[in-house]
């Protein structure tokens, strides 16, 4: 069997199961990154004592959102996989995955950066501690349209 004829035979469900890993693994690394950044600024926050933790948590949690989203459509295309599913067809799964994918994994780093400056925000005024979540909110539009445009791609696939 030559190269080709693999590609052929099985591609699709390769091509698939790429977008599928993919999905999961960038937005989730973005996600535990920008956790990361904002739990390392919180921890700080909480040197001056803990009555701010549930804010800076759900700064947190925005940040995070991202490997959620990516988890929410590699469920969707798992669907999707059929081992005997034509290279057209695995390459259209493979690129429905793509707009969260992407998005959600550059988001996600973007998002945390706006957080922590939202945690320096909440150290020194915390009544101005909803600017902050508006300002992370704004990041997390784009996350929030990649992962539509994927669940609309998604659906869109005949098998």
């Amino acid at each position: 069997m030559t190269f080709f004829n693999f590609l052929l035979e099985y591609g699709g469900i390769i091509f698939a199961t790429a977008g599928v890993a993919l999905v999961v693994a960038l937005p989730g690394i973005g996600s535990a990154k920008g956790a990361a950044m904002i739990g390392e600024a919180a921890a700080g926050l909480m040197v001056e004592g803990g009555e701010k933790f549930g804010k800076s948590l759900i700064l947190q949690l925005m940040a995070a959102s991202q490997g959620l989203y990516g988890f929410v459509v590699a469920i969707m295309a798992l669907g999707n996989l059929n081992v005997d599913m034509s290279l057209q067809q695995g390459m259209f799964v493979f690129a429905a995955t793509l707009p969260m994918t992407l998005v959600g994994y550059f988001t996600a780093i973007y998002q945390s950066e706006v957080a922590r400056a939202g945690i320096t925000l909440l150290a020194k005024n915390e009544d101005e501690f909803a600017k902050a979540i508006i300002y992370s909110i704004m990041v997390e539009t784009y996350a929030l349209l990649a992962l539509v445009t994927s669940i609309i791609l998604l659906n869109t696939v005949a098998m």
